[in-house]
């Protein structure tokens, strides 16, 4: 149990507002002491010149550092007490002396500060389960060009810890020229032969990376949105997106990963309810009842929910839609009248 890493994950320390709230400068550091549990323990804390934090908590009877408040089988009410009371002191230090940061890693802060100069584009948290995945897409397309992801390393082939990661969408001979050479690994969480990962931890120049980035970005240029229907009679699309954002639907036309998908909800709803994603497509799977059949499937992943009077099919027919029997393609004009 590593408290202190539990608690100031993703933050950053201001001196000044240590020094406000008690600490001193001791040989370089930031110290801070503040006795716990009616004076028997007392934490001891500093902050190097980097802002990072380190604490210990004593036991002044023995002199001596207690140790078990890091233990996962120590769960006494006693040792609960002065666990708690450790964790109350350093919650309100980062709630007063720290600021929030989004990334944890000094190469992923520089590429992110890249993207922001180069292309204006801020990240994007569309998912509450995963707070630390941001998206950055083309103002213009609203296609995704780059995701920044946390993942735990064993998910891509490397050791059990939290990495930083970014996809990047590519020519499919580039991801296959790509993958297997370090640092570049098989896209996680997007389709594997369009997306690659690359792990943010020096091992690729900063330079390679962002001439890859280009690459992405000139290729969210290709706008690419479809309308597809749904019946709510044969499949709850609206109860399916109540539990998840992200769902499989059939895939019966050349949508790529990175496209956007509008679903057309049809009666009793006749209108487009939901704006997404196709995360990953030409995915594997039969399936055939006597409403429909299905032999590929593609990932799509929720970004906006539309009230069901926005774009009903009156207004879609203004737009010149006069049928939804299938999935078909925006032109760029039509797909920009929706939000």
């Amino acid at each position: 149990m590593d408290i202190i890493a539990d608690v100031f994950k993703r933050t950053k320390a201001i001196a000044s507002k240590l020094k406000a709230y008690g600490f001193v400068v001791e040989k370089g550091k930031l110290v801070y002491v503040r006795k716990l549990m009616d004076e028997n323990f007392e934490a001891r804390l500093s902050v190097d010149k980097n802002g990072n934090i380190s604490g210990k908590v004593y036991d002044l009877d023995m002199d001596e550092e207690y140790t078990n408040i890091y233990s996962d089988s120590q769960y006494g009410a006693f040792v609960s007490q002065i666990r708690n009371a450790y964790i109350e002191l350093l919650e309100d230090i980062r709630e007063k002396c720290f600021e929030k940061e989004e990334f944890l890693f000094s190469q992923t802060k520089r590429i992110v500060s890249y993207i922001g100069k180069q292309y204006g584009s801020k990240p994007e948290y569309l998912w509450k389960r995963y707070p630390g995945y941001a998206v950055f897409r083309d103002r213009k397309s609203g296609k995704w060009y780059a995701i920044i992801m946390n993942v735990d390393g064993s998910k891509i082939g490397l050791d059990k810890k939290e990495y930083e990661v970014i996809d990047l969408h590519l020519d499919p001979n580039m991801v296959a020229s790509l993958k297997g050479e370090k640092g570049f690994h098989e896209a996680y969480h997007m389709d594997k032969n369009n997306w690659i990962t690359i792990v943010l931890d020096e091992s690729i120049d900063d330079e390679i990376i962002a001439s890859l980035i280009e690459y992405s970005y000139d290729q969210a240029q290709q706008s690419s949105a479809w309308i597809v229907p749904a019946n709510p009679k044969y499949y709850d699309i609206v109860g399916s997106f109540d539990h998840s954002d992200s769902i499989i639907w059939k895939q019966s036309s050349d949508v790529h990963a990175g496209d956007i998908v509008y679903l057309y909800v049809a009666e009793p709803y006749s209108a487009v309810l939901f704006k997404c994603m196709a995360t990953e497509t030409d995915i594997p799977y039969e399936y055939k009842d006597k409403n429909v059949s299905m032999y590929k499937v593609m990932r799509l992943s929720l970004l906006k929910r539309f009230p069901k009077d926005k774009y009903t099919f009156r207004y879609l027919n203004s737009l010149g839609i006069k049928a939804i029997r299938g999935p078909r393609r925006l032109k760029k004009e039509t797909a920009d009248q929706l939000d």
